[in-house]
């Protein structure tokens, strides 16, 4: 392992302490929005629903048409980097909102920068490493983003210790945010392999294969389970946890993601992609039953939070490998692009539908509902036939 990681190129290192910057400033917020959403603003589950949903949906419509111009123009780097600034500049200023519709418009913003970012930010990664590295670019890149996830809730509850306000603590998110954008500007453009003839970019539905869009349907049935993290969060905090513990259960997930994401993401690139992802997904199932259809007590969550973060682990640098495996490199963006508008769009009906779920109902119908959709997606994706994976026409 150690003399794999020594291989990969510097663009992926680059990538990975810009990642694990910008989420050391996106969740000294993230955790603590739930709470600020409703004790100082006083909303319920509904609008925290609305928040995340529109938020991402928003940010994925923006994915698609990123990744289709970045493989157009053969230019990546200002992607990647007009979004990471966009997001560092939106983030701490939810700390000004008055009211759940501000907190709505800065997050949007803040997934808009997300939206301009992430496909061509995972086609860099793609072009930078070899087949063979890819299962490792990826769990290396989410490994270091998930480092970030523990920091930033760290360095929040730190500052809550020390009597800091929430919104002082989010208007501090910039500092790191500022960082973040010294270091994108470093990156290099990735060398692109010269075109005998013109590329043609055909970003539409029909255009992809079938094995990708098979996928891609299995990815959106789970998605529409898998609302925001922000509703695990929420739970904590109806079963006891304040402000502070929450924010070191953030930091315990994240953790387990971060040491994790790397080592099991190269064992894809041993045992195959989908594999690990089944069996990320039945993790999955099984601690959304845990955490909301049965009776548990706030001590279970200490366990709970980090398994979680290992199905995480388990998921996020794999699937994203499986779609650079299905895809020509010169159409990484593109398909990255249908990738994060898949998984991002049903986010809107997904956190909608979860937020709904609780408030008329009750927190187990909600969780219960995800893990069912986790079942359905595992079922798609193991029902293609045997083959040779064909890539994108």
């Amino acid at each position: 392992m150690r003399r794999a990681l020594a291989g990969l190129p510097k663009t992926v290192w680059l990538l990975g302490a810009i990642s694990l910057l910008n989420d050391a400033a996106s969740d000294m917020i993230y955790p603590l929005v739930p709470l600020y959403v409703a004790s100082v603003l006083m909303a319920g589950p509904k609008a925290l629903g609305w928040i995340e949903g529109v938020a991402e949906a928003a940010g994925s419509l923006l994915k698609l048409g990123a990744g289709v111009l970045a493989d157009r123009i053969r230019r990546i780097k200002p992607f990647v980097v007009l979004g990471y600034g966009l997001a560092g500049i939106a983030r701490p200023l939810i700390g000004i909102a008055t009211s759940w519709t501000g907190v709505l418009v800065f997050r949007f913003v803040d997934r808009v920068g997300k939206g301009l970012r992430s496909a061509p930010r995972d086609a860099m990664l793609a072009a930078s490493v070899s087949p063979a590295q890819r299962g490792l670019a990826y769990g290396l890149h989410r490994g270091m983003d998930n480092a970030g996830a523990v920091v930033g809730p760290l360095i929040a509850a730190a500052l809550l210790a020390a009597g800091l306000s929430l919104r002082q603590v989010f208007l501090l998110a910039i500092v790191p945010a500022i960082l973040v954008l010294v270091m994108a500007l470093r990156l290099r453009e990735p060398e692109r392999v010269e075109l005998r003839e013109p590329l043609h970019v055909d970003w539409r539905w029909s255009a992809l294969s079938k094995p990708y869009r098979r996928y891609l349907v299995a990815l959106g049935l789970f998605t529409l389970g898998n609302a925001s993290n922000m509703f695990l969060l929420l739970r904590a905090n109806e079963l006891g946890m304040d402000a502070s513990r929450t924010t070191l259960l953030w930091a315990a997930y994240s953790a387990v993601a971060a040491l994790a994401a790397t080592p099991l993401s190269a064992w894809s690139d041993r045992i195959g992609r989908k594999r690990l992802i089944l069996g990320g997904w039945i993790g999955y199932a099984v601690l959304y039953v845990v955490f909301g259809l049965v009776p548990i007590t706030a001590n279970v969550l200490w366990i709970a939070f980090p398994l979680y973060g290992l199905v995480t682990a388990a998921i996020e640098g794999s699937e994203r490998a499986l779609v650079a495996d299905l895809v020509p490199a010169a159409k990484a963006g593109t398909a990255f692009g249908w990738y994060y508008l898949v998984t991002g769009l049903l986010l809107l009906p997904a956190s909608a539908l979860f937020g709904w779920l609780w408030q008329r109902g009750s927190p187990m119908l909600a969780f219960g509902f995800s893990a069912l959709c986790a079942v359905l997606a595992l079922a798609v994706l193991v029902s293609g036939r045997p083959g040779r994976r064909k890539q994108l026409q």
